[in-house]
């Protein structure tokens, strides 16, 4: 049995309806209510097709799409706008708000039945893929709150996405705000800003509130208008940056890793996006296991340098930014030279000092040492070139600083 729901404020619209639906099931329900009592209504029989007859005002319309789609438990209902007459740029801002189709008052009656039936099947198909979702999301590969994917999962849904698709026109976004914008911008609103501008074939993962990946059906044009849509959506902030590359047949890791390094150079070049191109990267090889020759040797220490120069120095550099106020009377310092990356925080007599230096093949070594106090807790973390990425080298800064803070806990007050 289906319950479809007509909301209209217009007798005549209402019997319409009626007249036009009669080839529908036996067991299948309308019901016509008007825009004051519809909430009550909808939440007593939770319908499975809802049609929104436009109000003459507008906004009222709008505004009991976006109250539907902000409630959980009508996700799975198709919505259908029915509208007097044809206005492409109302129609489209429907859409854009969340309805699944529309139809013309005067449309004929066979019109007017299929694309209900229609709309029924689709509500079927919502809710076997909602039973879907709701297995992943007991074994939290599908954010329960967003609907998104969990990054620790990421990889592998996408690689089997990937490898099963039959059209291999996939580009890859990752979006992010910038310390401002994190400051401006709540995560439900950049969340509702995604949702609203990603299309069903469209697969999204959550890194945190403020940056996410976008695997999308289309080309890097397609990612850019995704992304101006979500700007868009966004009121236009300067603070939403993205790094997008396009998907060439290869592992997903490989498409994230140029994402990721698109998305750091607009970021620190503090511009709306950057598209991936291996001649406005550096290159990745150096994160490969090199053989062992002295010549082999030689270009890796090159590619190091133009590394630590490109990507690992500006890390440095956005870190110290951020936290250079957050930590009361410390002085934040950092420097690069061809050999290392020195990341240092000073109080008093008293020193923390991140070293970052490549001592030979197939790793890295970071040096953790903290002078002026009784009992320094100093270490090296051994870090894998196969391992080594952006958001490794903003875990290990991030947990550096942390340990500052808790080893001069009793001067610092957070």
């Amino acid at each position: 049995m289906n319950t479809i729901i007509l909301i209209t404020n217009l007798d005549e619209i209402k019997q319409k309806i009626q007249d036009n639906l009669v080839l529908l099931r036996s067991t299948d329900k309308l019901l016509a209510v008007n825009y004051d009592n519809a909430p009550d209504v909808l939440f007593e029989k939770r319908p499975d097709i809802i049609i929104i007859h436009e109000n003459e005002n507008r906004d009222k319309t709008f505004g009991i799409i976006k109250y539907l789609k902000e409630k959980r438990i009508f996700q799975n209902t198709n919505i259908i706008l029915l509208v007097n007459e044809y206005d492409r740029n109302f129609i489209l801002s429907a859409y854009d708000e969340g309805i699944d189709d529309y139809l013309i008052a005067s449309a004929e009656p066979s019109e007017i039945l299929i694309r209900v039936i229609n709309s029924i099947k689709k509500s079927d198909l919502k809710t076997k893929v909602r039973s879907l979702s709701m297995s992943l999301e007991a074994y939290g590969i599908l954010d329960i709150n967003t609907g998104f994917y969990n990054q620790k999962y990421e990889a592998d849904v996408f690689n089997v996405l990937l490898s099963n698709a039959k059209s291999k026109l996939y580009s890859y976004m990752i979006i992010s705000l910038d310390e401002q914008g994190k400051k401006e911008i709540q995560g439900e609103r950049i969340i509702r800003a995604i949702k609203k501008s990603v299309r069903s074939c469209d697969f999204v993962s959550m890194y945190s509130a403020s940056k996410f990946g976008l695997l999308l059906q289309t080309n890097v044009d397609g990612a850019v208008e995704v992304y101006r849509k979500i700007k868009s959506e966004l009121d236009n902030n300067p603070s939403v940056k993205a790094g997008i590359a396009t998907y060439d047949g290869k592992k997903f890791e490989e498409i994230k890793k140029k994402a990721s390094s698109s998305l750091n150079n607009a970021l620190l070049k503090d511009v709306e996006y950057v598209v991936y191109s291996s001649e406005d990267n550096v290159q990745d090889d150096w994160l490969q296991e090199p053989v062992k020759s002295d010549k082999t040797y030689k270009f890796f220490k090159k590619a190091f340098s133009n590394k630590i120069e490109n990507v690992i120095a500006p890390i440095f550099y956005r870190v110290q930014k951020t936290y250079e106020e957050k930590i009361g009377d410390a002085k934040i310092e950092q420097f690069t030279d061809e050999e290392q990356s020195v990341f240092r925080i000073i109080l008093g007599q008293r020193e923390s000092r991140l070293t970052m230096m490549y001592p030979g093949y197939s790793k890295l070594v970071v040096y953790i040492t903290h002078s002026g106090f009784d009992s320094p807790e100093n270490r090296e973390i051994i870090v894998p070139l196969n391992m080594v990425s952006q958001e490794k080298i903003d875990e290990i800064l991030e947990g550096f600083i942390n340990e500052f803070i808790g080893i001069y806990r009793h001067i610092y007050t957070e």
